[in-house]
């Protein structure tokens, strides 16, 4: 088959861009129209022991506290990104430097315009996921009180709105900074040393992208997991109040956390993979003869994540008009038949696209006479390994099947056991994950060198906009539920929005397992364009250099888990000793006749956030240069080698880890297996699990996998100003070992 002519390409992304923006939109829309202040069928609202109570007041109450969160969000954020700002300033500067000065001026203006481009693209989308998160769990709140479907189906399409808004800006971005890119690099097709150093160039999208969903993930992980532990410590274990009462100064911190932490840091985090994958498949399919000299095949990748976002505008009406959720079981199904759905309808179109994308036959230095329908069993092995993943994260992390149940079983006997089952569970849950990701790797190495393992990471985003929406579904349930108990809603309502939240859990764990999954072909993408371009035919892991890289990579996962479980440990002795001060100064506050200062406790995970994010930060920004201009390429090969194997497995227990307990703390409440319900010994256990877990899932482990791909990124976005191989390092050149 022909391949296809270049505005083919234009008018594909495009238009698939434009639908996905325009689908956002339009449930966006559908969210503004739930209003805060009817109150038709809204009888169940009203507090079944407050006569006093009325749903004008219930609804007023849900208004103020929404409010509330949503300054705190704001609030925050405009802090987080006024860092970032100087962030992006400095960085720029040493990027323009090193790779300008060392390497290639012009290069390296193009690449600080790329890094730029990609890290303000990443804020914008980290900052729509907020917002539409803070806009839709007040009405996700009142959408309970009519009934299983509404609740479901609100905070399903404001999902929508963030998982399709970020694709499809992230795709329609890149495509217009790499045509632009070709109005100077205008020889790409003749000369393929052009090809590569303009998509050399181009890398610097992933990295600004990356760079700002580090500080995003570490910096939202440690607030909203210094509000959570500090209000579970103070408020359920030594109050023995609900988990959201409003009486908890702590409360609206713990809120504004889910969203700038599992929405901002999480969207942030997911479009750096998309544009690191993107970015890693241009970079080596400009190292190919034939791709090079095709427009349509070096788009290759823009092309395969545009045509997902339409397939997941299908698939998103099977939950929303098809096979509407109409009781509590039917919850988790609906969302895993999102991924299941998806999965299959992208299938046969990716062979389609491989057919009219690419020539029939192509070469690398490596490897010769790849064929097509090879990139398109890569794609299709990285598109089936996320399901799988998905479908494994669920399984270990749901209250529905054996492996939370146990958990659950082991409170009886105290948290110390609790704990124990949820290591377990976190450790065991990596087996099935890693065995997809190496069969993966396998098929694409074998098939299309590093172009195929990039391509799988392409498969396994293609699908990233439902990927998004369950992900981000998840916070606004959980927020949702908080905002029922603070305003005194009926035990109705929390029942449905508990549910929410628990299939929330297992969606958020699903989401986390996806981005690990990803991060792990992502980071061999682009650990392949490195290897590429500094000419590093193979990795000698018994050299000395390379081996004193690889065993001080794998040590990185942990220095950094340490940095940020520590963080969200001091953070939260403040968050306590602050709940406790107010709750002693002011007895009223538990009395129910004084508020709580609860802008005191937002500054506090505000504070401890900004502060604290800057150092695990520049572990990962800093540790691939120093390794790189220091000691070389071989001993960084390593090191990035290191990094990928000790982080993808960390990354995978410490996530499922802290989702098992969490649901199994919501098993117990649920009054599953006959362990006491709220207040029991055995759910105070619960509690103390889910504590430890709360920084294991949502601030360390989805931190980890942007450790792995950021270190990648950088040692390919500064690759050529790296001695080269037959020189070694600085410190190699000066002792002359």
């Amino acid at each position: 088959m022909p391949i296809a002519e270049g505005y083919v390409v234009t008018i594909l992304v495009v238009l698939c861009s434009l639908a996905g923006l325009l689908f956002a939109l339009l449930y966006a829309f559908h969210t503004a129209a739930i209003r805060l202040d009817d109150e038709t069928s809204m009888s169940r609202l009203l507090v079944q022991d407050e006569q006093n109570a009325d749903n004008r007041q219930v609804l007023q109450k849900v208004r103020d506290i929404s409010k509330a969160i949503s300054e705190g969000a704001n609030a925050f954020l405009y802090r987080e990104y006024v860092v970032l700002g100087y962030f992006m300033i400095i960085f720029s500067l040493v990027i323009f430097l090193l790779i300008g000065g060392i390497s290639n001026w012009i290069d390296g203006i193009f690449t600080t315009i790329a890094f730029n481009v990609g890290a303000a693209t990443s804020i914008l989308c980290g900052f729509i996921g907020m917002r539409i998160a803070v806009f839709a769990n007040s009405r996700t709140c009142v959408g309970a009180a009519r009934g299983w479907g509404p609740a479901f189906v609100t905070a399903f399409k404001a999902g929508c709105v963030m998982g399709f808004a970020l694709v499809s800006i992230g795709v329609l971005v890149l495509y217009i900074m790499v045509n632009f890119f070709r109005l100077y690099y205008t020889e790409i097709y003749d000369d393929m040393e052009i090809s590569s150093r303009m998509y050399e160039s181009v890398a610097g999208y992933g990295l600004g992208g990356s760079s700002i969903a580090l500080f995003g993930r570490v910096g939202g992980g440690i607030y909203t997991k210094a509000a959570d532990v500090g209000a579970d410590l103070c408020g359920k274990l030594e109050l023995n109040i609900p988990e959201d009462d409003p009486r908890n100064p702590a409360v609206i911190a713990d809120n504004v956390g889910d969203n700038v932490g599992d929405i901002a840091g999480m969207g942030a985090d997911l479009f750096g993979s998309f544009a690191e994958s993107s970015c890693a498949c241009m970079v080596i399919a400009a190292q190919s003869p034939q791709l090079h000299q095709e427009w349509a095949s070096l788009c290759f990748p823009m092309v395969v994540i545009s045509v997902g976002i339409v397939v997941c505008i299908l698939t998103s009406f099977v939950a929303t008009n098809l096979m509407v959720v109409s009781s509590q079981r039917e919850i988790e199904p609906s969302l895993k038949r999102q991924l299941m759905v998806s999965t299959i309808i992208m299938t046969p179109l990716v062979f389609l696209l491989t057919a009219y994308f690419l020539p029939a036959e192509f070469d690398f230095a490596q490897i010769q006479n790849v064929k097509d329908w090879q990139v398109g069993c890569c794609i299709v092995a990285g598109l089936w390994s996320g399901l799988i993943i998905g479908y494994t994260t669920e399984y270990y992390t749901s209250k529905e099947y054996t492996p939370v149940q146990e958990v659950s079983q082991a409170c009886k006997t105290g948290a110390a056991t609790n704990i124990i089952y949820g290591l377990a569970l976190g450790y065991k849950s990596v087996i099935i994950p890693i065995i997809c990701i190496a069969v993966t790797i396998y098929i694409g190495f074998s098939l299309a060198y590093m172009y195929g393992i990039a391509c799988a990471a392409i498969g396994i985003l293609s699908t990233m906009s439902i990927g998004l929406t369950i992900d981000a579904y998840g916070p606004i349930c959980d927020n949702a539920g908080g905002i029922a108990e603070m305003a005194g809603m009926g035990p109705e309502v929390r029942e449905k929005t508990d549910a929410l939240d628990a299939a929330g859990n297992t969606t958020a764990a699903i989401g986390k397992g996806f981005a690990i999954g990803s991060a792990a072909f992502v980071s061999l993408a682009l650990f392949g364009g490195f290897v590429t371009i500094v000419n590093l035919p193979a990795v000698d892991i018994l050299g000395a250099f390379e081996f004193a890289g690889l065993l001080i990579g794998a040590m990185l996962p942990y220095w950094f888990t340490a940095m940020t479980m520590k963080a969200v440990g001091i953070a939260a002795q403040d968050m306590v000793m602050e709940v406790r001060r107010q709750l002693t100064e002011n007895p009223k506050i538990m009395e129910g006749t004084a508020l709580p200062d609860y802008a005191r406790c937002v500054d506090i995970s505000t504070q401890a956030s900004l502060r604290r994010m800057i150092a695990p930060g520049l572990l990962v920004i800093l540790s691939p240069l120093l390794v790189g201009y220091i000691f070389g390429v071989k001993a960084l090969a390593g090191l990035l080698a290191g990094a990928l194997v000790s982080g993808v497995q960390i990354a995978i227990s410490a996530s499922n880890s802290g989702g098992g307990w969490d649901n199994a703390k919501k098993y117990i409440e649920g009054g599953g297996g006959d362990l006491g319900g709220k207040g029991s010994p055995a759910h105070k256990a619960a509690v103390v699990g889910d504590t430890v877990g709360d920084p294991l899932k949502d601030t360390s482990g989805p931190s980890l996998n942007i450790l792995i791909k950021l270190m990648a990124i950088i040692s390919l976005v500064f690759a050529r100003s790296f001695p080269k191989v037959d020189k070694g390092g600085y410190l190699e050149q000066l002792f002359h070992v």
